[in-house]
């Protein structure tokens, strides 16, 4: 114990300032020392046992293609194209890997992709490399399965010619090449397999031959998040690092009019001032001491071309945009105007949505070393071919020279796929201003991340719907004013005659049988910048039609999950979910007076997912959420404890958002600055969740979003069942207004 205590001695003395790496270190070295300091003390050696063992031969890797490493020492190394934000695809795509391979699970290691699109692109997008819109096993499911049972076969013939047999009379299981009485591990035969020309056509398995997909296996970055040793870019040290705080405007698209910095530069520590288009920035030896100078600058910021509305202005503009003339047209089944005038009944409802934040845990950070030849970056990037273009543009240098060490990111939610690649280019832009004499790392603080980011838009919306005589729903008419998610960014071309696709997903493709339905949407100009959030259009799409469907069945008199079943007939995925949630949520049971059931069902990213709901109601209008069933067909569920988690995930970012979160706007500055004032949920707040997997032989959908979607909606459902109010305006807060 005693060169434990030296140890942690030394470090406190050379760390004044402890960091999460260092805690997690020093945390595990305690507890293999009292595991130690309980055991038997050990007997004194002999000779021969202090002899220096003989050093064993550096493992020698062996490159099957872009995808897949084995080594000389038998571990497979998967080279993971994705950024890993928690979801998971560290282990999923090692999954696919290890399955076609017929590897040992306890094989398999990982290490993320370069930037190199012609490589790494996302086949589900096109020539970028991109981590988003839950596609990261989907895109990958063939390719990696290819990979993999390309090198599979090139070991079994590697080892029919080292042992003269039929490639036929070879076997391959659990990491191991057999033919009778001749076996050998992949990493004996990695090298000379490796020089194989791979087969064109490689042959698959079918999912009955599977092994390891569908199984529950231990994630693989879970001991390296546990002992600190996993690599956030707020963990990057490199030598004689400078750190860099930075000031943005407080309105979005003010700019600088002057800068006093001589109280910042008079702090010791600080090594420059520097101004650019995005703001002021302090590089010194700390982050500390950079947040202080920082705060230490007068800054003179000019608004004459900055967004100056608040919410309150930019709602009732939005009211004005959604009840006049439609937009573009995203869908028109049949003539819903006609339909409407002979209804016997029109029922019509206006929602509201805020701006959210993405609220990540770790803030948006970015390393820079920049030199004349080269750049090299380390961050958690999400879209790394528009990151890697944008600091081309910047610093001229070609793409090639551009180096992205893509690390885990601290959750991301849609944050770092930033079109404009802000805080990688402000990295780079503050290394251009000290002439990249040292390496750099700006770390945005919370306040940057809740005050200068991007945001869930705000929108506005308009919903009306015609019943006839029996209850059936002959017409729906969807209008939504929002900003655009992808106007003025590299994805413009989305955008197809005023529709902006992202935006109105979810609400395009209703799925119940309506014969006539419309889906409009108006464009707004507003100057807040926005983003992808979390399951993008969905988030607010997926609340507007369950929460307005459930409206119509009560008008109707009729069960709302019968009604959705009579609607469904053509959708077998989605009555698949919607029975197998009913059921597991025991749908129909009586519920007890101050008790609420809601239901709602929803697809995106090619996933369909129903969740049921139950809460309970005091007196008061205070409401708790008690449980939450969740139905999900993913297809092939790669892993099942990685698409549970990802259901889980999402239903408690889309409770915390239901709940409570919301970015305010006064005079065009945003209100929210800390998570005292932006309220994500608590874990003491997080209900029981149960989640149910459709059995499936289908290609693996999304997880990481479609989780998300049906939470507010049944939330909201269970609410009006147990108090009759409606809620068309989120968030719902913790109470009940009377």
């Amino acid at each position: 114990m005693k060169k434990l205590e030296s140890l942690i001695t030394s470090a406190d003395n050379q760390r004044p300032d402890p960091s999460r790496r260092w805690f997690l270190q020093t945390s595990a070295l305690a507890g293999a020392g009292f595991l130690i300091g309980c055991s038997e003390e050990p007997a004194a050696p002999t000779g021969a046992e202090t002899a220096a063992p003989a050093m064993p031969a550096e493992p020698v890797d062996a490159a099957f293609n872009a995808f897949l490493r084995i080594s000389s020492d038998n571990t497979v190394t998967v080279v993971v194209k994705h950024l890993d934000k928690g979801q998971g695809v560290t282990t999923g795509l090692p999954t696919i890997v290890a399955e076609e391979l017929d590897a040992a699970w306890d094989q398999m290691r990982f290490e993320f992709a370069p930037a190199n699109a012609a490589l790494y692109n996302n086949t589900l997008m096109g020539p970028v490399q991109v981590t988003g819109g839950s596609s990261s096993v989907s895109n990958s499911w063939m390719q990696l399965r290819q990979a993999a049972a390309g090198a599979r076969a090139m070991l079994v013939q590697a080892a029919a010619q080292t042992w003269g047999v039929a490639a036929s009379a070879v076997q391959v299981s659990g990491g191991m090449v057999t033919s009778g009485q001749n076996s050998a591990s992949f990493g004996e035969l990695a090298a000379a397999a490796a020089e194989l020309t791979p087969p064109e056509q490689p042959e698959l398995k079918s999912p009955d031959q599977f092994k390891l997909i569908g199984t529950r296996l231990p994630r693989l970055d879970s001991n390296a998040k546990t002992d600190g040793t996993a690599q956030f870019t707020i963990d990057i040290d490199r030598p004689g690092m400078l750190m860099a705080a930075i000031a943005h405007p407080p309105r979005f698209g003010a700019t600088v009019r002057s800068v006093d910095d001589a109280a910042a530069r008079a702090m010791a520590g600080v090594e420059d001032v520097v101004q650019t288009p995005r703001g002021v920035a302090v590089v010194a030896d700390s982050f500390w001491t950079a947040v202080k100078a920082r705060d230490a600058l007068t800054i003179d910021w000019d608004f004459s071309a900055s967004e100056n509305r608040g919410s309150e202005e930019l709602r009732s503009y939005l009211k004005e945009l959604v009840a006049g003339e439609p937009g573009g047209i995203a869908r028109n089944d049949g003539d819903v105007e006609v339909a409407l005038g002979s209804a016997a009944r029109v029922i019509e409802a206006d929602f509201e949505f805020p701006f959210l934040a993405h609220a990540t845990m770790e803030p948006m950070n970015c390393v820079v070393e920049l030199s004349e030849t080269g750049c090299e970056i380390w961050t958690g990037s999400q879209i790394q071919t528009l990151d890697q273009g944008a600091v081309a543009a910047l610093t001229g240098l070609a793409p090639e020279q551009i180096n992205i060490n893509t690390v885990y990111a601290g959750g991301s939610f849609g944050r770092r796929a930033d079109p404009d690649s802000s805080f990688v280019v402000e990295a780079v832009m503050i290394a251009q201003a000290i002439n990249g004499r040292a390496p750099v790392k700006l770390q945005w603080t919370r306040e940057n991340d809740m005050r200068a980011g991007r945001y869930r838009p705000i929108s506005q919306h308009r919903l009306r719907a015609g019943l006839n005589e029996q209850g059936d729903i002959v017409a729906w008419h969807h209008s939504m004013a929002i900003q655009s998610f992808l106007a003025g960014t590299p994805f413009a071309m989305m955008l197809q005659d005023g529709v902006d696709a992202t935006a109105v997903e979810g609400a395009r493709g209703l799925p119940y049988a309506i014969p006539n339905l419309k889906v409009d949407q108006t464009l707004a100009e507003i100057g807040v910048p926005g983003l992808w959030w979390r399951s993008v259009g969905h988030t607010h799409n997926g609340y507007v039609t369950e929460v307005f469907f459930d409206e119509l069945a009560q008008a109707a008199g009729k069960d709302p999950v019968e009604l959705r079943r009579s609607l469904l007939a053509s959708q077998p995925r989605h009555l698949a979910v919607l029975e197998l949630a009913a059921e597991k949520a025991e749908w129909g049971a009586p519920v007890a007076d101050g008790k609420g059931r809601g239901f709602a069902l929803h697809e995106s990213f090619g996933s369909v997912v129903a969740q049921v709901v139950d809460v309970s109601i005091g007196d008061n209008g205070v409401f708790s959420v008690d449980r939450v069933v969740c139905a999900v067909d993913c297809g092939i569920a790669v892993n099942p404890d990685v698409v549970a988690a990802q259901m889980e995930g999402g239903i408690g970012y889309g409770l915390s958002a239901a709940l409570a979160e919301a970015v305010t706007l006064v005079d065009g500055e945003v209100q929210e600055g800390n998570f005292d004032r932006y309220l994500p949920l608590r874990i003491s707040q997080m209900p029981e969740v149960e989640v149910h997997i459709v059995p499936s032989e289908a290609d693996p959908t999304g997880v990481g979003e479609p989780g998300l979607p049906p939470l507010a909606p049944a939330l909201a459902n269970a609410l009006a069942q147990a108090s009759g109010k409606w809620i068309r305006k989120l968030p719902i807060g913790r109470q009940l207004q009377a």
